[in-house]
């Protein structure tokens, strides 16, 4: 295990990080509801929004089922983050370790970083990719929608196309600015529009389920089972925030308990989301839950803020993309050409995948299992690998190779929806 303190240094001074906590000041630790607050607002995401036709596809106990044993996964292997990140700086005197590259390079070195930050760009990248999706397909339901015209065109393009190009001028000037500190309380806006949507949105499943009972489903084929897997595992994502949220903390003997709350909290939320959605609209439930009501006021306002809240959160999360090519390529400087060629990369690929839902199971069961599960194991297993008992050693291993198992057999599957559906 090798550390140095200048290369543990992952960002200029004055760019965001991907380790900065959200609702943090650097000079006051944080208090256990704020820690609460801060773990909610890191895990919670557009993810949720493609929970209901997961549900459709896998049933909704099989769902439930799922989403429950990722949650409490997730927050295992985020401990483990936790509990080899204290014992490298108390009992082997490592200097501090703030972050999830930090802790790679403490561990394993150059190899370490440089996996944890392939993985991090590629996560936040597809993070990025599934809100362009989201925006385009959203606008095209509320501008175009037609009874009589279910494939409408503009210039003889699909909307999609055209919106995710009408996105992508403005985008390119989002992201053209060096310091996005300016832009940080943006993500309380973005959150506050995410849990007010969602609970006008469970409140119309509630009303739309009690007029049309649709006939469900229980449980799915074991052919949706990765597939489920990879939506929940991407709802989930947020272990890159696990250690700066630690540190942060004012009393971080509590912080286990703390993290375990807000999981649970989070995973009951998703699973009535999720829930709701399905029983609303049975089998007719869309990779989009919001695109499944009408077009009324209250309808089209919660479409709307969903939008203009990924609009401005896309820059936010493609600057850990931003910092981590910027330090490998330009010495660390601000590059321009770079942003703007990362901004077409992602517009393109969101161009190609036809499904918001299927994308969001090919990014869940990919770069966010090997960043959420393999390495936290992999990472705890070299650290402790001298006083890990045989149980401990097996679980570790477990995870691992579970992880490893499912990241290939969950892409593959994920790609087969993703081209069947453009077929």
């Amino acid at each position: 295990m090798v550390f140095e303190k200048d290369e543990a240094s992952s960002s200029s001074a004055h760019l965001p990080r991907e380790n900065s906590p959200l609702l943090t000041e650097t000079h006051r630790l944080s208090s256990q509801p704020k820690t609460f607050a801060n773990v909610f607002i890191a895990i919670v995401g557009s993810g949720v929004l493609g929970l209901p036709y997961t549900f459709k596809r896998t049933g909704w106990v099989m769902g439930l089922l799922m989403l429950f044993s990722v949650a409490y996964l997730t927050y295992h292997c985020m401990m483990l983050l936790v509990h080899t990140r204290r014992r490298l700086e108390t009992h082997l005197n490592l200097a501090k370790i703030t972050s999830f590259g930090d802790l790679g390079f403490a561990v394993c070195g150059s190899i370490g970083r440089f996996s944890v930050d392939a993985m991090i760009v590629l996560s936040q990248a597809g993070f990025c990719v599934s809100y362009m999706i989201f925006m385009a397909t959203t606008l095209a339901n509320i501008i175009n929608y037609s009874p009589s015209n279910p494939n409408p065109k503009i210039m003889g393009l699909s909307p999609k196309i055209v919106y995710i190009w009408s996105i992508f001028p403005f985008q390119l000037g989002l992201n053209s600015i060096p310091t996005l500190t300016h832009l940080a309380s943006l993500s309380i806006f973005a959150d506050v529009v995410d849990i007010g949507s969602m609970v006008v949105v469970m409140v119309e499943d509630v009303m739309t389920f009690l007029k049309n009972r649709p006939v469900l489903h229980a449980f799915g084929g074991l052919n949706v089972f990765i597939y489920g897997l990879g939506v929940a595992v991407y709802a989930f994502e947020g272990v890159g925030m696990v250690l700066p949220l630690e540190s942060e903390m004012k009393q971080k003997n509590k912080f286990g308990k703390i993290l375990g709350l807000s999981m649970a909290f989070i995973s009951l939320m998703y699973g009535g989301f999720g829930v709701l959605g399905y029983f609303a609209f049975g089998e007719d439930t869309k990779d989009i839950i919001t695109t499944n009501f009408g077009h009324g006021f209250v309808s089209v306002l919660v479409q709307i803020g969903l939008c203009i809240n990924l609009f401005f959160t896309v820059p936010l999360m493609m600057n850990p993309v931003y910092e981590v090519v910027e330090r490998r390529f330009c010495d660390g400087r601000y590059c321009l050409w770079l942003r703007w060629v990362m901004v077409l990369g992602v517009s393109l690929v969101a161009l190609l995948v036809p499904n918001f839902a299927d994308f969001l199971s090919l990014v869940g069961s990919s770069v966010c299992v090997v960043l959420g599960f393999v390495l936290p194991a992999l990472f705890h297993l070299m650290v402790y690998k001298e006083v890990l008992g045989w149980y401990g050693l097996g679980l570790d291993g477990i995870i691992i190779v579970f992880g490893v198992v499912f990241a290939i057999s969950g892409s593959w599957s994920s790609l087969l929806e993703i081209f069947s559906d453009k077929a």
